[in-house]
């Protein structure tokens, strides 16, 4: 690793890394579905030992039948007690673990209004924040780790007035990622965003996003990005969301909030 002196600000100073992308042992939070699924089947065939971990053991088994290399791990994300234990079953049966993929994420669409607005909001809170932030703080220990993965939003840089909290989660998780890329580098750990515009999931509900494109596409430009050691990655209108100036953003703002 590069040994930088003389007061040279890190932040700013690009340290290379690039990801092994085949022969690799990697864990994606919610990995069963949507573009965790989609991970998961692009880094099998390339090569990979995939683990994955969700809270619906029936996703999982569905995954698992289809690819039986698949290495499976029922895991509520949204209890710290069953992040501790997830961290702990990695330890004992996959130390040699090489990147982690904070994935899982929860969207409600809801008004300030809703009479359970709180209660629904802390849900994502806990999902979207808290559990990828406990995650990082645990298997950083992990000497083997090499690549920290988060998976924000193009949302993170515009909002959408429908769904407030998760762009505010994804905003948050787009700012740690940059603080982490600072801290972990001198670990030898490379720090990922994947940054997805709306695409075809089931995120917020069956059906919401059926007319975006699919998350193939995007899983194409993930491992061309990933391939030329790429820090943050984006796919059509994320690309502007996360790089245009303020007249773009403001433009996108309104299309996304008529």
């Amino acid at each position: 690793m590069t040994t930088i002196s003389g007061g040279v600000n890190l932040y700013h100073h690009k340290i290379q890394f690039k990801m092994k992308l085949s022969g690799s042992k990697i864990l994606i939070t919610g990995g069963a579905s949507g573009i965790g699924l989609g991970l998961t089947e692009r880094f099998l065939q390339h090569g990979n030992t995939v683990i994955i971990c969700g809270r619906r053991e029936n996703l999982l088994n569905e995954v698992a039948a289809k690819y039986p290399n698949v290495i499976t791990k029922v895991c509520d994300l949204s209890d710290s007690q069953s992040r501790e234990e997830l961290y702990n079953w990695v330890l004992e049966n996959h130390p040699d673990l090489d990147a982690v993929i904070n994935n899982a994420g929860i969207q409600n669409w809801m008004d300030i209004a809703d009479t359970d607005f709180v209660e629904r909001a802390h849900a994502e809170i806990v999902t979207n924040i808290e559990a990828p932030l406990h995650i990082t703080h645990l298997f950083s220990k992990l000497s083997s780790i090499k690549t920290l993965i988060n998976v924000t939003s193009g949302l993170a840089f515009v909002p959408a007035s429908k769904i407030a909290v998760y762009s505010a989660t994804k905003a948050f998780l787009h700012s740690f990622t940059l603080s982490t890329r600072y801290l972990l580098r001198d670990k030898g750990v490379e720090v990922i965003e994947l940054i997805p515009p709306a695409l075809d999931t089931d995120l917020g509900g069956t059906g919401i996003h059926s007319s975006f494109p699919p998350v193939s596409g995007f899983i194409d430009k993930v491992f061309e990005g990933l391939e030329n050691g790429d820090e943050e990655i984006t796919y059509l209108h994320s690309t502007d969301m996360a790089n245009g100036g303020p007249e773009v953003i403001k433009a996108r703002f309104k299309v996304l909030n008529p």
